[in-house]
């Protein structure tokens, strides 16, 4: 075991311990890249049990006590009321295919009970942070059908509003800026009746595919392993040079006298 003394000194202590430490980094990020899959496919049942079923009443889903379960997010609801136009709020910074634009959400005001956020969908605008609630297509007027697919309230600085816009959907925070009675969470539109006249892009369902979540999970695991191999394969190369025996020098002819 002599052979492996040198493993004991200061160079070859660090370097081990380099490498473990970044063993330990790639196989910490592979498992949490399979944790974003395990997250990835849970939501992806969600989607598929909830989204595809028959619409059903807005406030068999929401509330305004409680926010909304994650077990019945995207839930498929209807609701019937008129738009508060004067209480649009613009979410800011959506950009889509590299162009600027806002989401815009607009309360929909049943005959009685509490409103509901509805996000109409997407317009491209001249900048992606200071568009008005003024610019934007407006609704249609008078009573409404809407339907649409439940979501969770987003959290977070994001979500504060001001100026009657957000970076992000929170309806506590929206319906305490406008002075507004809401259920907890909010609706992505589907279908509005009658149409709009200036329609606006819908958001629809999110990708059902698993990511490259799989993959990614993958090479952090192969690049620990990679790094524990190339640290064995220079152990053994620095043991296979100790034990090479020194190749004797040739010795050159001495130099003849010019007579």
């Amino acid at each position: 075991m002599r052979s492996l003394s040198f493993l004991l000194s200061r160079r070859w202590i660090l370097f081990l311990a380099t490498v473990l430490l970044l063993s330990w980094v790639a196989w910490m990020l592979g498992q949490w890249q399979f944790h974003r899959l395990d997250d990835r496919q849970e939501s992806n049942a969600i989607i598929e049990r909830n989204a595809h079923a028959a619409p059903m009443p807005v406030a068999e889903v929401l509330s305004p006590e409680h926010p909304l379960d994650a077990a019945d997010e995207w839930t498929h609801v209807t609701a019937t009321g008129t738009y508060d136009v004067a209480s649009t709020v613009v979410v800011r910074y959506r950009t889509r295919d590299g162009v600027a634009g806002v989401n815009v959400v607009v309360p929909l005001v049943p005959a009685s009970g509490p409103a509901v956020l509805v996000d109409r969908g997407w317009v491209a605008t001249d900048n992606r942070g200071t568009t008005s609630a003024d610019a934007v297509p407006d609704p249609p007027a008078g009573e409404v059908t809407v339907t649409g697919w439940v979501r969770v309230d987003a959290e977070g600085d994001s979500a504060r509003v001001a100026d009657q816009s957000t970076r992000a959907i929170n309806s506590v925070n929206i319906a305490e800026a406008l002075d507004l009675t809401a259920h907890q969470g909010f609706v992505v539109l589907d279908t509005e009746d009658p149409e709009p006249e200036t329609p606006l892009a819908h958001s629809g369902l999110p990708e059902m595919g698993n990511g490259p979540h799989f993959f990614y999970g993958l090479q952090w695991w192969f690049f620990g392993l990679m790094a524990i191999g190339g640290f064995i394969w220079l152990t053994i190369d620095e043991v296979r040079g100790k034990k090479r025996p020194a190749r004797p020098g040739r010795r050159r002819p001495p130099a003849q006298r010019v007579r």
